[in-house]
């Protein structure tokens, strides 16, 4: 991170004006270079990355993001993205879903007493299979093959 002073009027869009100890430079963005996997397994790495920076006094916002606390990222003052946990319900088959690989995703979840493991692959698995990382207890991790 840098150690410029930031204005509360600093500008993080592209067009705006920098304005971190009085830079007059307008944010520009770098170019996306055909670097996108969003077609494969969005969002993809290159999509969620700042990408605007200052020409004139050198600053980027990639170079800004500071995780305070899990699962929240602030970028310089302002609250950028927060992301909380939803909360399962082990009533039902209940899980979330996240990025494991190109092909695949990350199912993590909860279950009622009594279900059994074909019960919870029949409602998590991928389109072309997949497999438990654990299960047992109430709560199972699956991956399933996506692509």
């Amino acid at each position: 991170m840098t150690d410029m002073t930031l204005s509360t009027d600093a500008g993080f869009e592209a067009g705006h004006i920098c304005n971190r100890n009085g830079c007059a430079g307008i944010i520009e963005q770098h170019d996306s270079d055909g670097c996108c996997s969003c077609h494969i397994n969005p969002p993809c790495g290159h999509c969620t990355t700042p990408r605007e920076f200052c020409p004139v006094c050198d600053w980027d916002a990639k170079d800004d993001l500071i995780v305070e606390a899990e699962g929240t990222i602030y970028l310089g003052a302002v609250n950028y993205v927060e992301k909380v946990q939803r909360v399962l319900d082990p009533t039902k088959i209940d899980y979330t879903i996240s990025m494991h690989s190109s092909s695949s995703q990350k199912c993590q979840g909860v279950y009622p007493p009594g279900t059994t493991r074909a019960e919870v692959e029949q409602r998590v698995k991928g389109t072309f299979g997949g497999r438990f990382e654990s299960f047992g207890g109430g709560k199972f991790s699956y991956i399933a093959y996506t692509d």
